[in-house]
Formats: structure tokens, sequence, C-alpha cells
């Protein structure tokens, strides 16, 4: 898989249970700074955790949304 590709569902089930916002976007197929505009109004469509200025995206969280979708 490529830097710039979009992951499987299957490689997103293999991923750490947390992921940073790049790799988490990537996933959903939005921008970085998209996504860290959602999380800094309290929008994110995903489970965040927040470290100070640090977020760590839940990978269940991301996978649980693209099942639904």
């Amino acid at each position: 898989m490529s830097a710039a590709s979009t992951p499987t569902l299957a490689e997103i089930r293999d991923w750490p249970a947390t992921v940073n916002v790049p790799e988490a976007a990537r996933a959903i197929g939005i921008s970085k700074s998209h996504f860290f505009e959602l999380i800094k109004r309290g929008e994110a469509p995903v489970a965040v955790l927040s470290f100070g200025a640090r977020h760590r995206v839940v990978t269940a969280s991301l996978v649980r949304l693209l099942e639904g979708a």
C-alpha cells in the first residue's frame, strides 16, 4: 500500500488500537485539516483521545464507522 492510497477495511482492522489523525483521515477519505477542524468543534465521526494538543483516533471506532458506510 502506498502512503497516499486509501487503506482497505481489512488493513484498518490490523492497525494498532489507536492511530494518528492523518492516517485516520486517509482511511475515511477526508483531509487531515478537515479532520482536525471536526475534532476542534467536537464533531469527529469517530472516537478521539486528546492529550493536550495531541490526538489519537480509536481504530475500533474507525472500523465501526466504515462498516456502517
